[in-house]
């Protein structure tokens, strides 16, 4: 099926692809790797008027290490954020993340700023990205704001991002000494994540938990921190039968999907091994 007809226009900069977003403000649209707007406007889903290219915007694109955080620009793709150097030893969950988004030419092309504006329930970076406790960096008519994580996903498909603004960076802490680990179940078709569990953990001088992140794509209609398993298991000594009795609270409080991928009965089972297993092999990997 064929999208729509539209308008397409090429942006050079981010004030260009502001100022483009500013003047189609009803009905223009960001393409960044085209991999999440571009199927929904083949099957007619979305009909924006105005498409808005910003792949050609240089100064959205590369990492760089900035006063102890890593700075990644938004049309940073899969690809290289799996292979790049100072992810992998500043933030190598995502680098692990990236290696299993979709298929080659997907990590090639797609974008982490495009992946998380899109906020698929089941995409991967999300669970990662909570874990990881990261910050969105985004830009608009009033200028340049900074969106803490935990408040960037509020629904299905639905950020904190206002309609005229652009992610334009993510900035993720430096890690050291923690243990990471994403564990997912893929759709055999898609890729996508029936359940993703990112975990990342660090331990106290004495070896015990001295802090623990989790996050869950996949489950629910938009991702989450697993707060009730981390509560559970900080200042504990991380054993086998502990961590289990934890995961067992990852599916509390939320209303897991059923689909015909994955019954709710399943899909929570799926959850709670998930998360067992991510925070087991993370703890196994996290230096005191």
């Amino acid at each position: 099926m064929h999208p729509y007809p539209f308008a397409y226009h090429r942006a050079g900069s981010i004030d260009e692809a502001l100022q483009l977003l500013s003047t189609h403000a009803d009905d223009g649209k960001l393409l960044a790797g085209g991999h999440s707007l571009l199927p929904v406007m083949k099957l007619r889903l979305a009909q924006p008027g105005h498409i808005i290219d910003i792949t050609g915007v240089q100064e959205l694109r590369g990492v760089q290490q900035v006063d102890g955080a890593l700075q990644i620009g938004a049309l940073t793709t899969h690809h290289e954020l799996a292979t790049d150097p100072l992810i992998t030893e500043h933030a190598g969950l995502l680098a692990q993340i990236a290696h299993v988004v979709g298929d080659q030419q997907v990590r090639h092309r797609g974008t982490i700023g495009g992946a998380l504006a899109h906020a698929d329930p089941a995409a991967d970076y999300p669970a990662g990205i909570l874990a990881l406790d990261a910050e969105v960096v985004a830009r608009g008519p009033g200028g340049e704001r900074v969106i803490p994580i935990a408040e960037f996903f509020v629904g299905f498909l639905t950020t904190a991002l206002d309609p005229q603004e652009l992610i334009t960076a993510i900035r993720v802490p430096v890690q050291a000494g923690t243990g990471f680990r994403y564990e997912k179940l893929a759709n055999p078709a898609s890729g996508y994540a029936i359940v993703g569990v990112a975990a990342v953990v660090a331990k106290a001088s004495d070896g015990t938990i001295g802090e623990i992140k989790v996050g869950i794509t996949g489950a629910t209609d938009t991702a989450f921190r697993a707060t009730t398993v981390e509560d559970s298991l900080r200042g504990g000594a991380g054993d086998a039968e502990s961590v289990k009795a934890a995961a067992k609270l990852a599916s509390d409080g939320i209303d897991v999907l059923g689909d015909i991928h994955a019954p709710v009965g399943y899909r929570t089972q799926v959850t709670q091994n998930l998360t067992r297993r991510a925070i087991m092999n993370a703890l196994e990997h996290a230096s005191a």
